[in-house]
């Protein structure tokens, strides 16, 4: 079986291939086509071209062509990769050459062709047949695999495969064991077809229909026809056609179908019409229409044949074409045309715009067997034209001219002049009469409406209007319809002039503008004609070609405008206007304000240690608006800023600034402040300075009193201030009275004063009071009164508390002792050494009220000793011991001696030296020399006994050692040697000291104290401890929350034998968190962890 071959693109279904044994008839209709196009047949996949040549020796344009497959599918739109179409003209010879092209044909190509050539309305017609022969190829295709649709988009896929352009799948295998499905098909009824195909999976039915038809197959004689039916016919619109087929046996009965449906004679209708001659049976079809185009088949038995009828349809020709017109309007037009066909299809039109016959159209079209007719019953200009028929085959043209009347005019259109709001009629009359026309005004079509009336009677037209207003003014005109001519008249609407001030809205018909900005006030005036409009201020006559100031009219209004208004621009403005109905007048009354003038100069009244009192004068202009307050503003006098102090207007004209620093000079201003805005500033004041007197004196108590004098003393105010200190004034008054005495003419700086002459055993009051710039401060006044009488205080000294105990300098220094003591009157001060009186020439001491002095310049050791102190007032008597010790380097140690000598070894011994340096023996210091070299090697420092072995000694080598003793001055200044030497002498019998095993004292880090939970206060240092052992020495690392803390200024870490330490400076709460030290050396790790909270003191 030959393997399918797949659509790509389908030509419709024309004649079957076994049908094409028979062409089919097709009679000549024109000659048009010079040479037509021939049938063929290739094998599938083979190319073909056939040609069609049309002479256009008589034709004007190019003919049109068409190429059908069947009786309808156009391949205009079947072009392609498969099928091309060509047209070439040959200018010589004067020939269109018309060219289809088929490339690769398919299988599903063959059929039958036709090629139509129309020009105008000449037609010519061809039928040809293709046939595609199939190659011969194995019978071994699977039919399932060629019949289903498959799921690519390649050249080759199924006839119905849409989806496969968009999809790219690889197929799918099909498991289905192998079967002769052809067997199958060939051997079932059609009916099964398709039951076999789902059975299967076959899904291009179509496809395999096609190709079951195709296959060869043995040729069965028909038995019942000896001749077929032909395969198809062809028939001309109104004629008639026979179909004709011969039987093999006669007596057969014999059926007709169209469509399906039998056909059966009627004895009235003459359309089918059954003949039989002889063995054949003729079914003849007269005057044949559009619904004879059918499939015809006959049924002889059970056996049947079929065949297909064509019916064409001939192009209406015009017989008869339309003859012009020319009329005038309103008359009656009729056109006329007459064609080849009864109840022909055509269509009028107008410059080539078809024309609208519906029931509410001007046009009327009327057709009578083979006339038609268009009707306009009531010509108007816009119907000159050019009218046409369209029909089929052809075209008739005719011109359409329409022209006006004659006009007369009896009466025309009179101009007139009307009084504004009085009635206008308007009065004209034409011929002939009954002739519709238009009312127009400046151009502009006139509608009626309930003020305007439009009135025609015959030859009479009215146009009236009830109340005339500005707007009726105007050209009118009245046109005739359908004439050029028209009725012309000049309507003059006159009004008396008037100034409309109520539409301003302006109080007292005042304008109120700020200075400086631009007034432009614009009156609404009327008035027919447009008055002459006259602005004046005073006497003075406002042009409108002023510079600043200037007047300008408009039709509907006047305007005054003043570009930047000024203070002289307040006043009456009157307004006079005039035309030829009459005279207005009016008045405005223009009010200009400005900001107001700067107050005057401030001046500062009172000032404060932060504040001072300020007032002003108010502006001599307010601008001509009430002044509604006051801004201040301050500034520093070095400064160039200015603050702003209030924000909310000060009615007075009085300020308090306050918040000021106090000892900056400041200057203050003043802005006066209306409904316009803001003035400039006043005047800066003078610069003041705020200053304020300190706080009082503190701590007012009394230091002395005698017999005629009271000694005050006081500590100095609290708060001071940028004004300074320049003294204090200290008062007193009698108890009971109120006359305070001045003491102290001029300000004393010192915070004690002694008030003088007073009376004895009298009561006073003291005040004092702190004096600046500012002036004098609150005073402090003593809480109570004083008696002028000296009073007796028993001695006390008061020993300072390093004076306690032994007071130690060495020998040379400066010794310096203040004893302070108490006691009134003055106390006597005696001093003893020993119980023996201190020899000024080697001790000074100096007394005064409260102290006494004790000054050695270079002390010495003769110096030491107990000093008693004695203090006395009167019978009171008060004591004190200071105990002073001079010391001094100690001498050298007494009879070093070498006790014994064995091995490598030397015993000393000696005695501690004479002289201690009035200090004890804090040590010893040892030291060693070679008897060849006499080079001294220290041996031992601070050594406290006073014998000792000296071990490790070179054999051979003979030594002499000395000693220095040590106090808590130093070494002395010299040493006490041996007088002998040690010789260390090598010794006959050689000991052989025992083997050791080294201690492996390794071991891997191991902490011995772990780090503790730990509270830190926030801004106070904290610490975190432990101890780790570990030999080799480990290296220490410190993490928080398991990270290492590496270069952070924040924490300090400290190793010291084996004791870690992490200093954390002044935490935060961000600081606390979970801390942890790591220890690592070669033999391993340890690692100890702890929690640090930080907490953040509260106030109470």
């Amino acid at each position: 079986m030959p393997e399918p071959t797949k659509k790509v693109w389908s030509l419709g279904e024309g004649q079957a291939p076994e049908d094409l044994d028979k062409p089919v008839d097709t009679p000549p209709l024109s000659s048009l086509l010079i040479e037509r196009p021939q049938g063929g047949s290739i094998t599938v996949g083979g190319d073909i071209s056939f040609v069609a040549k049309v002479e256009a020796q008589d034709l004007l344009r190019k003919p049109t062509i068409k190429w059908f497959k069947g009786k309808w599918m156009d391949l205009a739109s079947k072009t392609g990769k498969h099928l091309q179409l060509k047209e070439t003209f040959d200018r010589r010879t004067k020939i269109h050459t018309f060219e289809m092209h088929i490339i690769k044909a398919k299988d599903n190509y063959a059929g039958n062709y036709r090629c139509e050539v129309t020009y105008k309305d000449k037609f010519d017609s061809c039928s040809f047949d293709l046939e595609v022969k199939e190659l011969e190829q194995s019978q071994s295709v699977d039919i399932r695999s060629a019949f289903k649709r498959s799921s690519e988009g390649h050249e080759d896929a199924g006839d119905l495969d849409f989806s496969g352009l968009l999809k790219h799948r690889e197929p799918k295998q099909d498991e289905t064991p192998e079967v002769d499905v052809w067997e199958i098909l060939k051997s079932a009824r059609p009916d099964q077809y398709e039951k076999i195909a789902f059975e299967y999976g076959i899904t291009d039915l179509r496809g395999l229909l096609k190709r079951l038809k195709k296959t060869k197959k043995e040729e069965k004689k028909s038995e019942a026809f000896a001749k077929k039916l032909d395969p198809a016919y062809q028939a001309d619109k109104g004629g008639k056609i026979r179909l004709v087929v011969d039987l093999a046996d006669p007596t057969v009965e014999l059926k007709w179908y169209k469509n399906g449906q039998e056909i059966r004679p009627t004895p009235n209708q003459r359309k089918f019409i059954f003949e039989q001659k002889g063995t054949q049976r003729i079914l003849v079809i007269n005057n044949c229409g559009l619904n004879d185009d059918a499939a015809y088949s006959v049924a002889a038995g059970e056996e049947k044949c079929t065949t297909e009828l064509f019916v064409k349809e001939l192009p209406v020709k015009i017989t008869k074409e339309i003859e012009a017109v020319k009329t005038t309007v309103n008359e009656r037009i009729e056109l006329e045309c007459e064609v080849s066909e009864e109840g022909a299809q055509v269509k009028w039109c107008k410059n080539g715009v078809e024309v609208p016959t519906g029931p509410r159209s001007r046009y009327r079209v009327k057709s009578d067997g083979l006339k038609h007719w268009l009707i306009i019953d009531d010509a108007s200009k816009e119907d000159t034209g050019t009218f046409s028929l369209m029909a089929s085959g052809g075209t008739s043209e005719a011109k359409v001219q329409v022209e006006l009347k004659p006009l007369k005019i009896i009466q025309d259109l009179q101009d007139m002049t009307v009084l504004l709001g009085q009635p206008l009629k308007m009065h004209c009359e034409i011929f002939p009469g009954n002739v519709p026309g238009r009312w127009y005004r400046n151009g502009q079509l006139i509608q009626s409406n309930d003020r305007i009336n439009i009135l025609q009677r015959a030859k009479n037209h009215r146009l009236e209007i009830v109340n005339s207003t500005i707007h009726d003014a105007g050209d009118y005109t009245f046109v005739p319809e359908g004439y050029t001519q028209s009725l012309c008249a000049k309507i003059h609407i006159v009004d008396p002039p008037r100034v409309h001030l109520e539409s301003l809205n302006f109080p007292d018909n005042t304008v109120t503008i700020v200075a400086g900005n631009k007034l432009r006030v614009e009156i609404p005036i009327s008035g027919e004609p447009a008055p002459r409009v006259v602005w004046m201020k005073g006497e003075r006559v406002i042009l409108d070609s002023g510079h600043r100031v200037r007047a300008e009219t408009f039709p509907d209004h006047t305007s005054l405008t003043i570009d930047i208004a000024e203070k002289e621009d307040t006043g009456n403005y009157k307004i006079v206007l005039q035309n030829e109905a009459g005279e207005a007048g009016a008045s405005v009354k223009v009010k200009v304000v400005d900001i107001p003038d700067p107050p005057e100069v401030p001046l500062v009244t009172e000032v404060g240690g932060d504040w001072c009192s300020m007032t002003w004068e108010p502006p001599i202009y307010d601008g001509g608006s009430p002044i509604l307050g006051y801004f201040i503003e301050r500034k520093k006098k070095q400064s160039s800023r200015w603050m702003r102090l209030n924000f909310d207007l000060n009615k007075e004209t009085t300020f308090e600034p306050k918040k000021m620093i106090e000892g900056v000079p400041y200057e203050v201003r003043v802005f006066a402040v209306n409904a316009i805005g803001v003035s400039k500033p006043s005047e800066p004041s003078k610069a003041f300075v705020p200053l304020a007197v300190t706080s009082e004196p503190t701590m007012l108590v009394v230091d002395d009193v005698t017999d005629t004098t009271v000694t005050m003393k006081w500590r100095p105010p609290d708060t001071i201030g940028a004004a300074g200190l320049d003294g204090y004034l200290v008062e007193y008054c009698i108890e009971g009275t109120d006359d305070w005495r001045v003491t102290n003419k001029e300000l004393t700086e010192k915070t004690k004063y002694t008030i003088t002459g007073l009376p004895p055993e009298a009561k006073i009051l003291v005040r004092v009071r702190a004096i600046n710039a500012a002036g004098a401060s609150t005073p402090r006044t003593l809480q109570h009164s004083i008696l002028v009488k000296e009073v007796i205080e028993p001695p006390k000294i008061r020993i300072p508390r390093h004076l306690r105990q032994t007071y130690t300098r060495k020998v040379g220094e400066a010794v310096n002792l203040v004893i302070p003591f108490m006691g009134k009157p003055r106390p006597k001060v005696s001093w003893l050494k020993e119980g023996q009186t201190v020899d000024p020439t080697q001790v000074t001491i100096r007394n005064t009220d409260c102290d006494s002095i004790i000054f050695i310049r270079k002390a010495e050791r003769k110096h030491s000793g107990k000093y008693d102190m004695k203090v006395e007032v009167e019978n009171h008597v008060d004591t004190a011991i200071v105990d002073i010790q001079i010391v001094d380097l100690p001498g050298p140690p007494q009879c070093v001696k070498i006790d014994e000598v064995w091995g490598g070894n030397v015993a000393l011994d000696w005695t501690p030296p004479k002289d201690n340096g009035n200090a004890a023996i804090t040590g010893y210091t040892i030291q060693k020399a070679d008897k060849k070299t006499m080079e001294w090697y220290t041996c031992i420092e601070h050594y406290h006994r006073t014998c000792i072995t000296i071990t490790e000694l070179v054999v051979g080598n003979e030594y002499y050692f000395r000693i220095y003793s040590e106090n808590m001055v130093g070494l002395s200044e010299c040493a006490t040697q041996t007088k002998d030497s040690a010789l260390i002498v090598k010794e006959g019998m050689q000991l052989k000291n025992p083997e050791y095993i080294d201690h492996d004292f390794k071991e891997p880090p191991k902490f011995t104290q772990p780090l503790i939970n730990t509270f830190a206060i926030a801004g106070y240092n904290a610490t975190l401890n432990c101890s780790v052992r570990a030999n080799p020495r480990p290296k220490v690392i410190w993490m928080k929350n398991k990270i290492a803390i590496i270069d952070d200024p924040r924490y300090r870490m400290f190793s010291n034998q084996g004791v870690c330490t992490l200093e954390i400076r002044k935490p935060s709460p961000y600081d606390g968190g979970m801390y942890s030290c790591k220890a690592i050396n070669d033999l391993g790790d340890a690692l100890v962890e702890c929690k640090l909270e930080v907490k953040v003191p509260t106030q109470d």
